[in-house]
Formats: C-alpha cells, sequence, structure tokens
C-alpha cells in the first residue's frame, strides 16, 4: 500500500493573480503568498485482488473501466501514469474538502500524482506490478498479489 501526505495552503494575498485570465492581462504578472500547513490531504494506492477499480473519497465508486471513474482528477492522474485498472485509491484529508480555500483539488492532485508515480517500474510476471504497483510498495503484511 502507498501513502501520499500532501499538506494544504492557505493563501494571504493575491488569490486569483495566478490565473491566466488575470496574469496575462497584468503587465507585472500575477503573485499569490501563501503557505503550508500543518492540516493534510492523504492518498492510499492498493492494488485489489481483481481487474475493477475501487475510488473512495466522498464517494465510492467501483468501475470496471477507467473512463467509468467519475471523480476527474483521480481518472485523469491514473491516464496519467498508466495505471488503467486493479487498484483501489482512497482520499482523506484533515480538513472539509469543499469551500475552505485551502488548496484541497491541488493538494489531491499532487498526492495522487505522487502516490500513482511511486508505484515503481513494472515486471510482467509480477501480478502487482501488472497492475502499476511494484513490490517494494506493497503492504508486506499482506499476500503476495
Amino acid at each position: 500500500m502507498l501513502i501520499s501526505r500532501t499538506p494544504v495552503r492557505a493563501s494571504f494575498c493575491g488569490g486569483g493573480t495566478d490565473l491566466a485570465v488575470f496574469y496575462e492581462q497584468s503587465p507585472h504578472g500575477g503573485a499569490v503568498t501563501s503557505m503550508a500547513m500543518a492540516r493534510y490531504l492523504y492518498v492510499t494506492v492498493n492494488p485489489r485482488f481483481d481487474e475493477q477499480i475501487r475510488v473512495s473519497y466522498s464517494k465510492m465508486e467501483l468501475v470496471d473501466s477507467l473512463d467509468n471513474v467519475q471523480h476527474d482528477l483521480v481518472r485523469e492522474a491514473m491516464k496519467s501514469t498508466g495505471v488503467t485498472h486493479g487498484v483501489e485509491i482512497t482520499t482523506i484529508a484533515d480538513i472539509p474538502s469543499r469551500g475552505t480555500g485551502l488548496g484541497s483539488s491541488s493538494a489531491d492532485t499532487v498526492g495522487l500524482l505522487n502516490a500513482l508515480h511511486s508505484r515503481g517500474s513494472t515486471n510482467e510476471s509480477n501480478p502487482a506490478s501488472r497492475r502499476g504497483l511494484s513490490n517494494r510498495n506493497r503492504n508486506t503484511c499482506a499476500t503476495d498479489w
């Protein structure tokens, strides 16, 4: 099992100036002052014993195809990293996930990509590797995937 922990952030000033609609119109570009907080968003990635994809966040999805994953960030991160099936992904946060202004979507994206990229190289003779998770990253207490 892979666990990624990503800090959320608080912005003090300049929020929105990092958006293209602003910095492309301004001769000085954009500037945002932010800081990371001691509050985190956690992403776990674990191989499944079948080919389905299970995604758990404020909702739970269990699908047979990557294209059927409704969570946009999860689906696109999986496509980007080549993890296409046989995986369980969960996200949990120390803060509410919507409307706080603490960058939970950004932290979710960073955590997802970190965990999915950390899966290691693939080895077709290893079932865990075929799912995109290497032996070095699996939970040592689990059965041999």
